[in-house]
């Protein structure tokens, strides 16, 4: 009778991630986390800026609107 919980064959490479995949995604995983930090910080700022500076409203919306389409794209 076969087991339930089967492991992959020896040289099948299905479930097999090498450590260099692994560092890669893990640094592609930080610095996508660093530049939401960075466009949440400018967000703020502008956020800020647009209370404060209602002259320049017009300008800090279309800042703002880029900057959320940068962190949507990031996803």
């Amino acid at each position: 009778m076969a087991s339930v919980l089967q492991q992959p064959e020896a040289g099948t490479d299905e479930y097999h991630v090498s450590e260099d995949q692994r560092r890669l995604n893990e640094m592609v995983r930080t610095d996508r986390e660093r530049q939401k930090q960075v466009l949440n910080l400018k967000r703020q700022r502008v956020l800020s800026q647009t209370k404060s500076q209602p002259g320049r409203h017009a300008a800090l919306e279309a800042a703002l609107s880029q900057i959320d389409a940068q962190i949507a794209k990031l996803g």
